[in-house]
């Protein structure tokens, strides 16, 4: 097969036009641009219903999304916060911001989530709250997490970026811990080009969240706290609401490509299960999956590392796969610096082996099987 553009390894998809423009031509008339206009309500009540969710309120992005969950708890500066040090660096961020000391918890080489089994052994008198992370979509274990806090007495914001639209046991993955937040990017499945949600149950912190995200303003006149402007335009929440109306459609399409990947990697391995690629459980069936990302470890017996994977397949194939997530936040310069290594071996494991294919709605299943002959070739 012949490409003539590179293969990225996501690609924003895009609404139709006129199904954009249906939520838009209604701003002309009422001028109402931002400050939790008509379509952001709408948006809200549409995303409360597809995630089955008690409560939502949106952001101007993700990470301001979780910085806000964390903040409107007031937690004494210094306490501590169990998290992985595998994921995208704005979740430990948004713990350190809010004067918050992360902590790292290895993870499960089965799907890159926290580990619970060793969650129980960083606890001390100064921890507050436990950050997992729906990583690539998988659940956590999020029976054994809420175990663990209720009898620590500690919240659980998870950070569900990767997880939107994600199922556990029948319910919305957001229906666990005290607070969830999405990340609404444009790389992410579902997306409003830049945006991002809290979800909750508790009912006293929709106002909280609200004031948080408005500059501190509980009323037009008076601020109740210093905070920031992290509220949704109206012209985001239209693309986010024609987005909805594909979701499930963008969804069957990643299963397809999955699936294809999966079969061609099975080939590759020749019968000998994750001899040289090692593929992850996309069929476990109390998870109904979103497939945001579709993630392999590179072993040995593939015979090339998987850093000269990478620059090949771009190089030589046009095939931009990613590093995703590497290196480990608690590699990265201010977090080493400020609180040295982290003791968590699978994840620094995982990270020198990770590699994240190709995977957007466009992509073609002739593409699927051009990646896959591709990195055939280049391990002989």
């Amino acid at each position: 097969m012949k490409i003539n553009k590179p293969i990225l390894v996501t690609h924003p998809y895009m609404p139709p036009k006129e199904t954009v423009m249906k939520y838009l031509d209604s701003l002309w008339e009422t001028r109402w641009l931002t400050n939790n206009g008509p379509l952001v309500q709408e948006l809200e009540k549409k995303l409360k219903d597809k995630l089955s969710v008690d409560d939502i309120v949106v952001f101007a992005n993700g990470h301001l999304a979780l910085d806000s969950a964390f903040r409107i708890y007031g937690f004494k500066e210094g306490s501590e916060v169990i998290t992985t040090p595998y994921t995208f660096v704005s979740t430990v961020n948004a713990i350190e911001m809010n004067g918050l000391k992360p902590v790292f918890c290895d993870i499960k080489e089965s799907d890159c989530t926290i580990d619970e089994n060793m969650i129980e052994a960083l606890i001390t008198d100064k921890t507050v709250a436990i950050c997992p992370v729906h990583v690539y979509g998988f659940p956590c274990n999020t029976e054994k997490i809420e175990e663990i806090a209720k009898r620590h007495n500690l919240k659980v914001i998870y950070d569900s970026a990767h997880a939107f639209g994600v199922r556990l046991n029948g319910q919305g993955i957001a229906s666990f811990g005290d607070m969830s937040m999405f990340s609404m990017h444009a790389t992410k499945v579902f997306h409003t080009v830049e945006g991002g949600a809290v979800a909750f149950s508790q009912k006293d912190l929709r106002d909280k969240l609200k004031t948080q995200k408005n500059f501190g303003l509980k009323d037009k006149e008076d601020a109740q706290v210093a905070a920031f402007n992290a509220k949704m335009s109206e012209m985001h929440a239209a693309v986010g609401l024609a987005n909805l109306e594909s979701f499930d459609k963008q969804v069957n399409k990643r299963k397809e490509l999955v699936n294809r990947y999966i079969e061609n990697i099975e080939k590759i391995n020749g019968g000998c299960k994750n001899s040289k690629i090692t593929l992850f459980d996309f069929n476990r069936e109390n998870v109904e999956y979103n497939y945001a990302y579709f993630p392999v470890l590179i072993n040995d017996g593939l015979g090339v590392s998987r850093d000269v994977l990478a620059e090949r397949l771009w190089s030589e194939k046009k095939i931009n796969a990613r590093k995703y997530f590497s290196p480990l936040i608690s590699d990265m310069t201010f977090y080493k610096k400020k609180y040295g290594e982290s003791n968590t071996p699978i994840a620094k494991d995982i990270s020198e082996r990770v590699l994240t294919l190709p995977m957007f709605y466009e992509l073609t299943l002739e593409e699927v099987d051009y990646i896959t002959e591709s990195i055939k070739e280049i391990s002989r």
